[in-house]
């Protein structure tokens, strides 16, 4: 068992690994530098294997020190996680909220400052890590997922269905012209570059989008040389560099298309997923924030609608 100096000694640990700096540590925790790295050594002589190498310009971790590193961490989120959860919800005014960073950027974060506006009282901590949203972690209050119909997620409420558009720049599109005439033959389509989002959801095929919007318009993709990214919204931002066509999802596009900086001959079609949200955590704060954002979505819709008359 631990000894209460050792889990002391384990909070120091990060701070210090966290700095790679005796000195830093020692500021940020308001303590000498002599103290900590006498902790360290302490630590160190009792869990019998060294934790940092140092040298002049500050300290390393050793493997045993980012192996234990990346325990104490977890540990340490877990004990946070829990007191958390445990706060009665009439107290708690702070949302944790995960989704994926494409979503984030280019949708929820524009609309944020409504949200401000009308619940100052109301704090949000948005996690967008990875390309996917892991939902089996419990790590979160709620969590907005983009995933394929059927959701195998039976506690998932469908927040918004989705639907796909082929986005370019104006030069691109400029330079085949055929795609606004002669788009239905599918030999032209060797002239492009198609530009995917290598993983929508969890298990889908890399190029997944593009195949279902081809199948669904009839065309026979022929083999090309495509770039895929592991975000949507850095799809979208090669085609706006000229680079070739993305996949765009309509909840994804904000002004681009009224400006000018992407442009389609297409029409929107709908995709086979959409955004799922899922509550982990049910709070009076996060009953507040799921309101707000059912009433984002007729907006969304009306916006889909515009495009679809491009």
């Amino acid at each position: 068992m631990l000894k209460s100096q050792q889990v002391a000694s384990l909070h120091t640990f990060m701070q210090v690994a966290q700095y790679s700096s005796f000195s830093l540590a020692a500021a940020a925790l308001h303590l000498t530098t002599g103290a900590i790295s006498q902790q360290m050594l302490q630590l160190e002589a009792q869990l019998g294997f060294s934790l940092f190498e140092r040298h002049s310009r500050g300290v390393r971790l050793t493997e045993a020190g980012r192996i234990l590193l990346t325990t104490v961490q977890r540990s340490y989120q877990d004990i946070e996680q829990t007191i958390h959860s445990l706060v009665p919800s009439t107290e708690r005014k702070e949302i944790r909220l995960k989704l994926t960073p494409s979503f984030a950027f280019k949708w929820l974060v524009p609309r944020l400052e409504d949200f401000y506006r009308r619940h100052p009282e109301i704090q949000i901590q948005t996690f967008a890590e990875g390309a996917l949203v892991d939902s089996d972690r419990r790590d979160y209050d709620l969590a907005i997922d983009y995933g394929a119909f059927p959701y195998p997620r039976r506690d998932a409420q469908l927040l918004m269905e989705e639907w796909l558009l082929p986005v370019m720049s104006a030069t691109y599109l400029a330079a085949h012209s055929w795609l606004q005439q002669d788009w239905a033959n599918a030999d032209n389509w060797q002239q492009v570059v198609l530009l995917h989002d290598a993983m929508p959801w969890a298990n889908a095929v890399r190029d997944q989008e593009w195949h279902y919007w081809a199948h669904q318009m009839g065309i026979a993709l022929p083999e090309r040389r495509d770039h895929y990214f592991n975000r949507t919204d850095m799809a979208m931002s090669a085609a706006e560099a000229g680079v070739g066509i993305a996949m765009a999802r309509t909840a994804l596009l904000s002004n681009e298309l009224d400006t000018g900086r992407l442009v389609t001959p297409f029409a929107p079609i709908r995709a086979k997923a959409g955004y799922f949200l899922i509550t982990h955590q049910a709070t009076d704060a996060t009953q507040v924030f799921c309101q707000w954002l059912q009433a984002q979505i007729p907006a969304q819709v009306s916006q889909t609608d515009s495009h679809s008359a491009l």
